[in-house]
């Protein structure tokens, strides 16, 4: 294999990696902001099974569902039956502006809408709309052979509709029909216009299969999904008193708040995606009458670390794992009931506790609340237990190899059949291992424990170990516990070329670092640059914790005579953003964090600092808060100067407001809830550059936003930070439950580099 040959040859940086603050066009995100929370209401709640047809806010503030034929109140969380307002045959009855019934000959299953303008209310069919006021009741002229879609009032009173034939006002004589031109002076084509509203500030608005117009003070303003809207099959529209506007479809619903579009589609948002009818109280809250109940959507302040406690709750009441508290997610025995969770073991538990334990070190130094320093103290004992578990039993590894996993003894035996499917996997992959047992017992006879360990594990326990030792460990004797743990693992890979060593005698399929294999071994030449930017990071951590000087010079072995520090220039074959793979992202940026904060070699870490660079830039538009943010607290200061000149290593503008919009944007629920966004009109695909787009007979499958990004946190599901952030549609049924790791750790790593406010006491 020919050498690969690096342009950037020698590299100095200059500029100081903290504080960050010191970055004149940065300011740390506040700590208070508006968090969705959810909360549908069906049978369960006392409404009728099926659809609601109208959802009311009186003028006493109170809400109200028409279904099957009958007003329902929501009262301290149930929905009670109004019977002084149940209609008879061929009749409608509502509630009035002083709270009296009001009766109108229309049946009540051909209304479509009820307005309520001071004292006068009027009431719509697809037929015609009518007014009701003092007692009076009067069609207003509409033309019959048009289908009323939706009404407005303007401030004026004026009437406004929405029709089959196009946009209408009313004036004295009748309707005239509304002509909708450009700044060009070409008409939208707006047929027919499926909803129509006017917003607080007096503008009117108009949905269409063609998009979405707004008339202001200057004309005509048109959305498609080149603009950003996300669908079209319009059912209305509704504006609430904070500017923000509500567009109801036959696939969700969208907010718009005057600068970008929001979607909200599937069980995590709506008891059903079909919705009839929007209405929005004073406080911004959003009711949908929807084809199988009613939806609100509450926008309530919130702080950054009030959402914090609320995942560490569920953390600690639901997900966390055996006597010791391993973290990933929890099946839940009984559909989305939590109280069901029942969680089992993952292949990555030692990675997914690393993470979660290294965001409790960075919670502890930025906040020195003694919870965090508890919950990093419990997550250690964890990981170091995943090492000592593997030995003294028959088979053992070699002292200092780390364990995935472990399960009790009393669960079912996981060898049982695991042989058979170990030779399936080596048809697909030539390097798999198959032999036994995979899950060999602890010496005790309690445990089985999970080899075949993967870089992955490890990445994650050096990712951890040097911050609960330099955060959280007080005495003299907790840092020798962290020392011990380091040095075997690193003395363990040291021992045996570079590579982690199994029970069978044989290196583990990933734990690869060696250069005999990835220099001289054509089967891991995709893996050279990252695995030697994982194993310069662990001699630099294993520097930094023991303080022994041996680790410092294997690095320079492998830098010097294996030139590992420009492996590591090119960490990953890529072909541009979405073209990789999340798991290693995730790996890479954890293994930069460390090499970056705990090596004393300022050349590789100029070098280091720029592949950092190269690879934070096919990740940005990820909106990944984790990587925006361990990437700023290397190189917000700094820049680089190589022999072809000077240039600035900072990330691009957008990276902090692109994070804070994620960590914001979380849902409360962490269920994994179904999600479909293929049929968006703002996504653009992503050209196949995996083999299995290429294979796939709908290409719909990847892709991201016409602004280039992927799609907000809101409309996607995963556990961990190593899920395809370019995936369109999601599974799920609402019945696992994720961790909110990947909140804690970003937020708290933003929080002790100063990219968050500290939270006020």
């Amino acid at each position: 294999m020919a050498r690969m040959r690096f342009l950037f040859l020698s590299f100095t940086v200059v500029g100081a990696a903290f504080p960050l603050a010191a970055a004149s066009d940065f300011a740390p995100a506040p700590q208070q902001f508006r968090q969705e929370i959810v909360e549908p209401f069906t049978e369960s709640h006392g409404l009728p099974a099926g659809a609601v047809q109208l959802i009311d806010i009186g003028a006493d503030s109170r809400v109200r569902a028409f279904a099957a034929g009958r007003w329902h109140e929501l009262q301290y969380g149930r929905w009670l039956e109004k019977p002084e307002l149940t209609p008879r045959t061929g009749e409608f009855v509502f509630s009035d502006a002083k709270g009296q019934p009001v009766k109108v000959p229309v049946p009540w299953r051909e209304v479509r809408q009820l307005v309520r303008f001071g004292a006068t209310n009027f009431i719509a069919t697809a037929a015609d709309p009518f007014v009701a006021v003092d007692g009076r009741f009067s069609s207003m002229g509409w033309p019959s052979r048009f289908r009323v879609n939706q009404i407005a009032v303007g401030l004026e009173g004026r009437l406004v509709l929405a029709s089959d034939s196009g946009l209408f006002v009313q004036r004295e004589d009748g309707y005239q029909a509304l002509g909708i031109l450009d700044e060009f002076g070409r008409a939208w084509g707006v047929k027919d216009v499926a909803g129509v509203a006017f917003d607080s500030k007096g503008q009117l608005w108009f949905a269409s299969k063609a998009g979405v117009g707004c008339r202001g003070n200057n004309g005509w303003k048109f959305y498609e999904g080149k603009d950003g809207l996300p669908w079209n099959e319009f059912t209305g529209i509704t504006a609430g008193p904070d500017g923000a506007v509500w567009f109801g479809t036959q696939l969700g619903v969208i907010r718009f708040d005057g600068k970008e579009w929001h979607y909200r589609q599937g069980p995590r948002w709506l008891p059903h995606d079909d919705v009839a009818q929007i209405a929005v109280d004073a406080q911004g809250n959003a009711w949908f009458a929807t084809a199988g109940g009613v939806g609100l959507i509450q926008r309530a302040p919130m702080t950054l670390a009030a959402k914090a406690e609320f995942y560490e709750e569920e953390v600690e009441r639901y997900v966390k794992r055996t006597p010791f508290g391993y973290v990933a997610e929890a099946h839940l025995r009984k559909g989305a009931d939590k109280s069901s969770a029942d969680p089992h073991d993952s292949d990555n538990d030692g990675l997914w506790t690393s993470m979660y334990g290294a965001g409790e070190c960075f919670a502890y130094a930025a906040t020195m609340d003694p919870k965090a320093k508890a919950r990093a103290k419990k997550a250690f004992e964890a990981l170091r237990f995943l090492q000592k578990v593997t030995q003294g039993g028959t088979p053992a590894p070699p002292k200092g190899y780390i364990a995935r996993t472990i399960r009790p003894v009393e669960w079912p035996d996981p060898n049982i059949g695991r042989l058979e499917r170990d030779r399936e996997e080596q048809k697909r992959d030539g390097l798999w291992k198959a032999y036994e047992p995979r899950w060999p017992k602890s010496a005790d006879g309690k445990w089985f424990w999970k080899s075949d360990t993967s870089s992955d594990e490890l990445d994650g326990h050096f990712f951890f170990y040097p911050l609960y030792y330099d955060f959280c460990a007080d005495t003299d004797e907790e840092k020798a516990r962290i020392r011990e743990v380091v040095r075997d693992v690193t003395d363990h890979l040291l021992a045996h070329n570079f590579v982690l060593i199994d029970h069978d005698g044989r290196p583990t399929r990933w734990a690869i670092y060696g250069p005999q294999f990835l220099n001289r071994d054509a089967h891991w030449w995709p893996e050279r640059g990252l695995n030697s930017l994982s194993i310069l990071s662990y001699l630099a951590v294993a520097g930094h914790v023991t303080g022994d000087a041996k680790y410092e010079e294997a690095s320079r072995e492998l830098i010097g005579r294996h030139g590992y520090a420009h492996n590591a220039m090119y960490p990953k074959v890529q072909q541009g953003p979405g073209s990789g793979n999340q798991s290693d992202d995730e790996m890479a940026f954890m293994c930069y964090y460390s090499l970056l904060r705990y090596s004393k070699d300022e050349a590789l870490k100029g070098m280091i600092r720029y592949s950092f660079f190269r690879y934070w830039l096919n990740e940005a538009p990820e909106m990944n808060p984790f990587f925006n943010f361990a990437y700023a607290a290397h190189n917000l200061a700094e820049a680089a100067t190589n022999p072809w000149g000077r240039f600035p290593l900072r990330p691009w503008p957008g990276w902090h407001e692109d994070s804070m919009k994620t960590l914001c944007g979380f849902p409360l629920d962490r269920l994994n809830w179904p999600h479909k966004n293929s049929h968006r009109l703002d996504v653009v695909m992503l050209p196949g550059v995996r083999s299995r787009d290429l294979d796939s007979p709908d290409r719909r499958t990847r892709g991201h936003r016409v602004n280039g990004k992927v799609l907000p946190v809101e409309n996607r599901h995963f556990n961990h930070w190593n899920t395809d952030a370019w995936q369109l549609d999601y599974g799920g049924n609402g019945s696992e439950l994720a961790a909110g790791t990947v909140f804690l750790l970003p937020y708290y790593l933003g929080l002790y580099h100063g990219l968050i406010e500290k939270p006020s006491r």
